[in-house]
């Protein structure tokens, strides 16, 4: 476990010599990234089949606690798309209420995370595998926004993905033609915002898209009232002021149902958060505590379901935002926190214009961008485990879901690397016949009494057959057999139980079994297992000449006979 004293969140690191300097800058950030932060809080709270208010919450709960207990100086924490159909489908088989009680566990494992060091542990996830799921998350909330983008006549889309396209399919005759040129029109406004404005620098380029949008849809549908679905008309609004804090309802006889997506929320939430961690680090020249980020991440997934948040984790296009606009200390997440709090208890009235269109269309543009499609186009660069372990993962995601895309894609990668590693791992037999030991190892017919191979890779359970090689049964053995493991950098049990069968392979027939070269590892294991006594510390040599001189030591002189 990680001792206590190791707690400690970048905000205390950053506080000594902050001055009135970076604290602008700071607040310029945070008052930024909190406008962006509305819009996409209530979109992505829509399309998990939650509230706005429950969107926005998680974003100011969850993203108070994650930048002022975080492992990073610039994360900005909430609702990300990502949980988008984990949550829709916890939401469709469980219930809103159990969706917060899996948050709460979910952040439970967070901090136990964080607290046994396994931040380190989310790098070792393949790049492949990372892409595949980004992708597919991508595809996924892109479909989740079909039926609001079209206007749907349609109560209820299903999570499960045959399923949800017959239903898409079944209704695509009931398309609302305002609602679909509504969010047509607010994709396109969106897309005009971030290119053209951007491109040109126009001074309107500092307001986020998104917020724009908001704004100038809210307005437009505040005067003349279009016939589309607005967040009044779902949802009844946004209240204003603080909801009612409390623990969701819960019985020990559902509870076991939600460890594993409790589980899921929990892994997509570690590996996104520490995924925007890292990526933030090489645009501050920083480097993050990646056990601080988890236990942070713990603590805002286990706080914000009191004030009926849910899932949040670290949001790589906000704290994207946050670190270009001059966002340099934990201060400017905290700002943007308390910036969506003050839009909660000024400006709730006016949310219930909030035309759904203009969300969908926010959260289309979201998926669009989020998915790195090039990597599709340069698969063929790349060798066929890689593609097929992004493809699977890929398709898993959008078929399946993703803790079971997850488990495909690193099983896959898993076997692909074994595969590599035992295709890379080889035993050769070494030359005997230029040595001046030779007229003690060779026997009058010319046979040797003495074979020497050497072994290059790491000798684990998916490269043992190599070296089973040598001690098959039926075979005759030599009176001594010298393994040569100075290229040996790893070995694991299954590695050393091989090598215990070799040893008792040519016991049975007379011959010995001399290890020499032996690395760190491979020697540290041999110690600890007693098989240095099991073969005689003096069969186990320093070189390969030592070991061909204690192999001349142990062999009898020939007889007259054979001589």
């Amino acid at each position: 476990m990680r001792p206590m004293s190791a707690f400690r969140p970048r905000l205390l690191d950053c506080l000594p010599g902050y001055g009135r300097a970076q604290f602008g800058k700071d607040l310029s950030a945070g008052i930024t990234v909190g406008v962006l932060a509305l819009p996409l809080a209530m979109a992505f709270a829509i399309a998990s089949g939650m509230s706005p208010t429950a969107g926005i919450w998680t974003a100011i709960v969850a993203g108070f606690l994650i930048s002022a207990f975080g492992g990073s100086r610039v994360q900005i924490g909430g609702p990300t798309g990502a949980f988008i159909p984990i949550v829709y489908g916890i939401v469709a088989v469980h219930g809103v209420q159990n969706l917060l009680v899996a948050t709460m566990l979910a952040g439970l494992m967070l901090l136990a995370m964080g607290f046994a060091r396994l931040g380190q542990l989310i790098r070792f996830i393949p790049v492949s595998v990372v892409t595949g799921f980004t992708n597919g998350i991508a595809v996924v909330i892109f479909m989740s926004q079909i039926k609001d983008f079209l206007g749907l006549q349609v109560s209820e889309v299903p999570a499960e993905f045959f399923a949800k396209m017959r239903v898409l399919a079944a209704h695509a005759h009931t398309v609302h033609l305002p609602t679909l040129f509504f969010a047509s029109a607010s994709l396109a406004f969106l897309l005009f915002w971030n290119k053209v404005l951007n491109q040109r620098k126009e001074p309107l380029s500092a307001v986020p898209g998104p917020l724009a949008l908001l704004v100038f849809a809210t307005l437009l549908q505040a005067l003349f009232n279009f016939p589309v679905e607005t967040i009044g008309s779902r949802f009844g609004g946004i209240p204003q002021g603080l909801p009612e804090i409390g623990l969701p309802a819960f019985s020990l006889e559902t509870l076991r149902h939600l460890i594993a997506p409790a589980l899921t929320i929990a892994l997509l939430g570690a590996i996104e958060s520490l995924l925007s961690a890292r990526v933030s680090d090489g645009s501050i020249d920083d480097r993050h505590d990646p056990n601080q980020e988890l236990i942070a991440q713990g603590l805002g997934n286990l706080v914000a379901p009191l004030f009926g948040g849910f899932a949040a984790t670290g949001a790589i296009a906000r704290t994207a935002t946050n670190v270009r606009t001059g966002g340099r200390t934990p201060v400017a997440g905290m700002t943007h926190a308390l910036v969506l709090l003050a839009v909660v208890l000024v400006a709730a009235p006016a949310a219930r214009f909030i035309p759904l269109p203009a969300l969908s269309a926010i959260l289309m543009l979201v998926a669009i961008n989020m998915g790195e499609w090039h990597a599709f186009r340069t698969l063929r660069r790349f060798s066929l485990n890689y593609r097929a372990v992004l493809l699977a993962t890929f398709l898993f995601t959008v078929i399946f879901d993703l803790t079971l895309a997850v488990e495909i894609g690193l099983v896959l990668a898993s076997l692909f690397f074994i595969y590599r590693v035992s295709d890379l791992t080889r035993v050769e037999r070494l030359p005997l016949d230029e040595l001046q030991f030779l007229p003690a190892f060779q026997k009058a017919d010319g046979t040797m009494r003495v074979a020497a191979y050497k072994m290059f890779g790491s000798l684990f359970f998916g490269t043992v057959h190599k070296i089973e090689a040598l001690g098959e049964p039926e075979q005759r053995h030599p009176e001594i057999l010298i393994l040569d493991m100075q290229h040996v950098i790893n070995m694991d049990t299954t590695g050393l139980e091989a090598m215990e069968s070799l040893q008792k392979t040519l016991a049975r027939q007379g011959s010995q079994l001399l290890l020499c070269s032996l690395n760190a590892q491979p020697g540290s294991l041999i110690d600890r297992s007693g098989f240095r006594q099991v073969i005689g510390e003096d069969n186990v040599c320093g070189d390969l000449y030592s070991a061909l001189a204690r192999a001349k030591a142990l062999l009898p002189r020939p007889d007259i006979a054979e001589v």
